[in-house]
C-alpha cells in the first residue's frame, strides 16, 4: 500500500502544477480574448458559437470514453494504447467527413451562409486533437501536470499570435477558427515530441472490449453532458441573433475561466490519485470529503464575486460595446457555483467503476434540465429564463448526485450540505456587500472595481477566520511554503 504522505505529496505536487497550467495557459487565453473581443465583433464570436456543440459533441465521440479508461487501468499496457490510439483516429477522420458533407445542413438550420465554410475547416481540428489523447493520458495517468502546463503555455501563446495578427489584417471571424486550429496542432505537436510514444502496429479486440466495456457508459453519459452544457449555443443560435449568442457566448466563456476551469484542475489531477486508493474505502471518502470542501472554499467566494463586480469587470475587460453581456455574465457565474462540486460526485462514481450509475445520473439530471428548458421556451423569458433554468438545475443536480454518490462513499448530502452551508452563506454575504459598496461609490470604474475585490477579500477571509473554516489554514499550509521559498 502506498504510505499516506506519498500520496499526498503527489497530489499536492499535481495540484499545484495543473493549478499553474489553469493560472498561466487560462489567464492567457483570456489575455488573447480580451484583444480579439476588443477589435472583432459579438456576432463574428456568435457564428464560432453555433458551431461549438457539433465540435464539442465530436471530439466526446472521438475519446469515447478510453481516456478515463486507461487512466483507471492499473497497468495500461503498450497493446491497449497503441489500440486505442487507431480506434480514436479512425473516428476522427470518420466525424470529420460527416460534418463536411452536412455543413449544408448545419448552416441552414441558423440561417448562416458563412457556416458551411466555418464548419469545414474548423472541424480539421477534431483529426489533430486525435494525436494528442493518448499522450494526455499518459501524462494524466503519471499525475505530471509540469509537462503539461508548459505544452498548453506555449500553444496559447503562439495560437494566440497568430489570431491576433489575423484580426488585424481583417480576417474577422477566420481569426478566430484559425486560432483554434493552430492551438490544437501545436498542442498535438508538442505533445507527440515530449512524450516520445511511438504507436505499435497492432490492435487488439480483447484490449477494446475491456477498455470500452467501462467506457462506453461514459460515452453516452458524456455526449449527453457535452450536448446539454452546448445546448444553450444551440437554441440561442436558432432562436435569436448571431449578436445575442455572440454576447452569450462570451459570457459564458468569462464565467467557465473559473468555474469549469478550475473544476478540470482538481478533477485531472485528483482522479489518478482516488483512483489508486478505491478499494481503501475510509481513505477514500476522507480524501473525497476534504477535496469537496477545499473546492467550495475556492469556487464559491470567486463566483459570487465575479457576478457582484460583473459590470465594471465587463467594461474594465471587454469595453462597453459588451456591456449588453452583464446579466448573462452575472447569471452563469452563479450558475457555475456548484459545478465543481457536481463533477467531483460524479468522478467518484467513475473511480468506484460504477460507469452504470454515472450515465443513470446523467439522464436523470438531463431530463430535468429539458423540462426546465421547454418550459423557459413556452413561457417566452427570453435568455435570461433559459439561464435561470440552468441555475435552479444546478441545485436539483447536487441533490440527485449526492444521493448516488453515497452509495459508494458513503458521503450523503445532509452531511454534505452541513460541510458545505458555512462558505456558502459566507459568500453570499460577501457578494451582497462589495455589490452594495458598488453601488454607492462614486468614482471611476476602475478605482470602484478595485476597491470592490479588496473589500470582497479582506471581508471573506476575516469572515473565515471568525468562523474557523479550516480550509482557510489548509490553503495557508500550500502558499506560505512557496512564498517563503521565493523569498
Amino acid at each position: 500500500m502506498e504510505p499516506q504522505p506519498s500520496l499526498k505529496k503527489k497530489t499536492i505536487g499535481g495540484l499545484a502544477w495543473s493549478f499553474g497550467d489553469l493560472v498561466g495557459n487560462q489567464g492567457i487565453q483570456f489575455l488573447i480574448q480580451i484583444i480579439l473581443a476588443r477589435m472583432l465583433l459579438p456576432e463574428h464570436f456568435g457564428l464560432i458559437g453555433m458551431i461549438l456543440v457539433f465540435i464539442a459533441l465530436s471530439n466526446s465521440l472521438v475519446d469515447s470514453g478510453f481516456t478515463q479508461a486507461l487512466i483507471r487501468e492499473r497497468n495500461a499496457s503498450q497493446v491497449d494504447y497503441s489500440t486505442v490510439f487507431y480506434f480514436n483516429l479512425l473516428i476522427s477522420m470518420m466525424i470529420y467527413g460527416i460534418l463536411y458533407v452536412t455543413a449544408p445542413v448545419i448552416s441552414s438550420f441558423f440561417g448562416e451562409p458563412q457556416l458551411v465554410s466555418l464548419v469545414r475547416v474548423l472541424s480539421i481540428g477534431i483529426v489533430i486533437n486525435s494525436f494528442a489523447i493518448i499522450p494526455k493520458a499518459m501524462f494524466a495517468k503519471e499525475v505530471n501536470f509540469k509537462a503539461q502546463a508548459a505544452i498548453n503555455l506555449s500553444a496559447s501563446i503562439i495560437s494566440g499570435v497568430i489570431a491576433i495578427g489575423l484580426a488585424m489584417a481583417g480576417y474577422g471571424v477566420w481569426s478566430l477558427v484559425l486560432r483554434q486550429l493552430s492551438l490544437n496542432a501545436i498542442q498535438s505537436l508538442l505533445f507527440a515530441l515530449t512524450k516520445k510514444w511511438i504507436p505499435s502496429l497492432v490492435f487488439s479486440i480483447a484490449s477494446f472490449k475491456r477498455l470500452f466495456g467501462f467506457g462506453w457508459k461514459l460515452l453516452v453519459s458524456g455526449l449527453i453532458d457535452t450536448f446539454y452544457t452546448n445546448v444553450y449555443f444551440l437554441i440561442i443560435g436558432r432562436q435569436y441573433s448571431a449578436v445575442q449568442l455572440g454576447f452569450y457566448t462570451n459570457a459564458s466563456r468569462f464565467s467557465e475561466i473559473v468555474s469549469q476551469n478550475l473544476a478540470a484542475t482538481i478533477l485531472r489531477v485528483t482522479y489518478p490519485v482516488l483512483s489508486s486508493i478505491q478499494d481503501e474505502h475510509e481513505r477514500l471518502k476522507q480524501s473525497y470529503k476534504n477535496i469537496t470542501k477545499l473546492a467550495a472554499f475556492l469556487i464559491f467566494p470567486i463566483m459570487v464575486g465575479m457576478a457582484a463586480v460583473g459590470e465594471p469587470l465587463v467594461l474594465l475587460v471587454f469595453g462597453e460595446k459588451w456591456l449588453p453581456m452583464v446579466p448573462y455574465f452575472q447569471l452563469l457565474s452563479i450558475a457555475g457555483m456548484l459545478y465543481p462540486i457536481l463533477a467531483l460526485d460524479l468522478s467518484i462514481l467513475q473511480v468506484k467503476g460504477r460507469s452504470d450509475l454515472y450515465l443513470q445520473l446523467e439522464i436523470i439530471n438531463k431530463i430535468s434540465l429539458t423540462i426546465l428548458l421547454v418550459l423557459a421556451i413556452w413561457l417566452e423569458l427570453g435568455v435570461i429564463g433559459l439561464i435561470a433554468a440552468a441555475i435552479l438545475n444546478t441545485y436539483l443536480e447536487f441533490f440527485v448526485n449526492s444521493h448516488f454518490s453515497k452509495r459508494e462513499v458513503a458521503y450523503p448530502a445532509r452531511e454534505k450540505v452541513k460541510d458545505l452551508l458555512p462558505v456558502y452563506l459566507l459568500s453570499f454575504v460577501m457578494g451582497a456587500g462589495v455589490w452594495v459598496l458598488g453601488a454607492l461609490l462614486e468614482t471611476g470604474i476602475l478605482i470602484q472595481f478595485l476597491l470592490q475585490v479588496a473589500a470582497g477579500i479582506a471581508f471573506y477571509i476575516a469572515a473565515c477566520r471568525i468562523a474557523n473554516i479550516a480550509e482557510l489554514k489548509t490553503v495557508y499550509r500550500l502558499i506560505l511554503p512557496i512564498i517563503r521559498k521565493k523569498g
